[in-house]
């Protein structure tokens, strides 16, 4: 039993100490069983201390285990490097430009894009409605002016009937004469139509020479009388609207 118990001391205490224990006692002094028993203290006593150790070692060894564990769950994440953090700068940046104004722009307010149509649709028919006044306005004057050179043109035409009529009258030696009154009644008939459609005769006798509406066909001096006047007429003119149709023809005085 001696041995038994001095084998376990040996296991938990240092190699010097279980030598130590192991060795008996150099001289003779003192009961041998004094020896052993002291030896079988120390080497109890170094049993338990090496269970004591072994006890503390393993509790401070679960200890940093666990405390190890929740350190590395709630480690922090690790910060991003400084490139990807600018990549991303630049990247949210450009998703702010001209896209992010193209969103604004599609989550408009439908009561202002409404609006913003309405006032577009209302410039569009007023500047229809201005250029058809306008069309209206030109095509009218078009067509007074259509009209009028189509007159213009018929009085030209009927002129020469109108002029041939009065040299036939006063080429008439009895004016009572059933032919004469039938030539004038056809000359006067003709006179007053033209005369309902704004024809004019112009006839300048004794008036001063106007080139825009007489033509001077010549001249000659007459006593009593200033220069540059009509002295004969020997073809009338006419005039429509202001127009001149023919000018009159005309001696003037030198």
């Amino acid at each position: 039993m001696t041995e038994r118990r001095r084998t376990e001391g040996r296991r938990g205490v240092p190699e010097d100490e279980a030598r130590h224990a192991s060795e008996p006692a150099a001289d003779g002094d003192g009961p041998a069983d004094e020896g052993a028993k002291a030896g079988d203290v120390r080497a109890g006593e170094a049993v338990k201390a090496g269970r004591a150790g072994k006890a503390t070692d393993a509790s401070s060894k679960a200890g940093q285990d666990d405390g190890a564990a929740p350190a590395e769950s709630g480690a922090a994440p690790p910060e991003p490097e400084v490139g990807a953090a600018a990549s991303d700068t630049q990247s949210g940046a450009a998703a702010t430009g001209p896209d992010a104004d193209g969103g604004a722009g599609a989550t408009k307010d439908p009561l202002a894009r409404a609006e913003e149509e309405r006032a577009e649709y209302l410039a569009l028919a007023q500047r229809t409605k201005a250029d058809f006044e306008n069309y209206r306005r030109r095509a009218a004057r078009d067509v007074a002016a259509a009209g009028a050179r189509g007159r213009a043109d018929v009085v030209r035409e009927l002129l020469p009937v109108l002029d041939n009529l009065e040299r036939a009258l006063e080429s008439v030696d009895d004016a009572e004469a059933p032919l004469a009154q039938g030539v004038r009644l056809v000359h006067s008939e003709l006179a007053a139509v033209l005369s309902r459609n704004g024809v004019e005769a112009i006839d300048p006798a004794g008036e001063a020479f106007d080139p825009n509406v007489h033509e001077a066909l010549s001249t000659r001096s007459e006593n009593g009388t200033e220069a540059g006047v009509v002295l004969d007429v020997v073809q009338r003119g006419y005039r429509l609207d202001q127009t001149v149709l023919r000018p009159a023809r005309v001696v003037v005085s030198a």
